[in-house]
This record gives structure tokens, C-alpha cells and sequence, in this order.
């Protein structure tokens, strides 16, 4: 993938964060990595873990106990120098009925380990670790610091230029490294008004 191509997706998934954050006072980010056991991991193909990542998106709309207030995500395929094929995993929840980020990455991470892979996944809940930048957890949309660590730091973490691209297994030229959801529309303006909008944060 091009250094141009890249920057260009980096930009959409960052307005993709601008109009969640115009729908929703905050956002709750969730920061997962999965990823298979030894000895499952050297036989899971692209194949393989591309099924395994849409069940577990398509699941989304009935599993309400995990993902109820799921408002998006953004996943990126990757493969690790030994040749094994994992996913950085970014689920962006309603801030405002999910709190305890770590708590919601575990149940995530298990259910990818438990239920979507039948025992053979395993992973690593980023929301327990600590970061200088720290750009996920509770994201409130009057936060700039916060949201700038979430877009510069957190997301571009996703576009990163390294060797663990899949380009060099994938056989289908259209198949993306990294998938998210799509931009939602603008929820209605009635009610009581922001203080300020995120159209306002952007012309400072």
C-alpha cells in the first residue's frame, strides 16, 4: 500500500471518529488484539481469520450483551514475523452507557477466544496497558488532548509503513488490510445545543 494511499485512509477513518464523536458526547475506545494459540496459529490462513473476523462483525447486531452499544470499529489484518496472522482491533463504544473499557476489551477479547474461535484464539487487552499518549478509554468530544491522542497516536497506529503487511499473502487485489465501519449520518440538531461543535474544534 502507498505511503499516499495510506495517509488518504488514515484521513477518512479520522472523519469516521469526527462524526461519531457529532452523534455522541463521548465514545469509549476499546482496544483489542487477536489473535490464535500455539500450535492453531501456523495453520490459520487469510482465509481463515477473514471468516473468523466477519462472524464475529456479524454477530454484533444479536450478541447485545457484548456489542448493544457498539457504535463502530476499525480492524486491521496483519501478519507477524513468524508468518502467524493476527488483528489489531479498535471497537468504539457509546461513551455514555460504557464505562469500564477494560472490562468491555475482556469480554471481547473472550468472546474471540471462547466462541468465535472455539478455544483456539487468544488476546491481549491493550485498555490494561499504559500508554504516554494514551488516546483510548473514555473520550469525551469537548477533550481536544484526548481526541487528538486517539486520532494521532491510538489510530495511526493502524497505518503504520511496516513488514507485517498482508499484501504479500493475499490473493485477492481488492482484499483491504484494514476495514471499519461507515460514517454515520448526522443525527438531528433538536434538543439542547453543544457548547461547541466539532466543526468549531477544526477552525481553531
Amino acid at each position: 500500500m502507498s505511503s499516499n494511499t495510506l495517509k488518504r485512509r488514515k484521513q477518512s477513518t479520522e472523519n469516521y471518529i469526527d462524526a461519531l464523536l457529532q452523534n455522541n458526547s463521548k465514545l469509549c475506545a476499546i482496544r483489542v488484539d487477536l489473535k490464535y494459540k500455539e500450535p492453531f496459529s501456523k495453520d490459520v490462513s487469510l482465509d481463515v481469520i477473514n471468516k473468523d473476523l466477519k462472524r464475529m462483525l456479524d454477530n454484533r447486531r444479536n450478541n447485545k450483551t457484548i456489542f448493544g452499544n457498539n457504535l463502530g470499529y476499525i480492524i486491521k489484518k496483519e501478519v507477524s514475523g513468524n508468518g502467524n496472522l493476527h488483528l489489531h482491533a479498535m471497537f468504539l463504544e457509546d461513551g455514555s452507557k460504557v464505562q469500564k473499557a477494560a472490562y468491555k476489551a475482556d469480554q471481547i477479547g473472550k468472546y474471540w477466544s471462547e466462541e468465535i474461535t472455539k478455544g483456539k484464539g487468544c488476546y491481549v487487552n491493550c485498555n490494561r496497558r499504559e500508554y504516554k499518549n494514551n488516546g483510548i478509554g473514555m473520550v469525551d468530544y469537548t477533550d481536544e488532548e484526548k481526541i487528538n491522542n486517539l486520532k494521532k497516536h491510538a489510530v495511526s497506529y493502524f497505518y503504520k509503513t511496516d513488514e507485517q503487511s498482508i499484501d504479500d499473502i493475499k490473493t485477492n487485489s481488492k482484499e483491504r488490510a484494514i476495514v471499519r465501519g461507515t460514517i454515520p449520518k448526522p443525527k438531528s440538531k433538536a434538543g439542547k445545543p453543544r457548547k461547541y461543535s466539532i466543526e468549531d474544534r477544526k477552525e481553531v
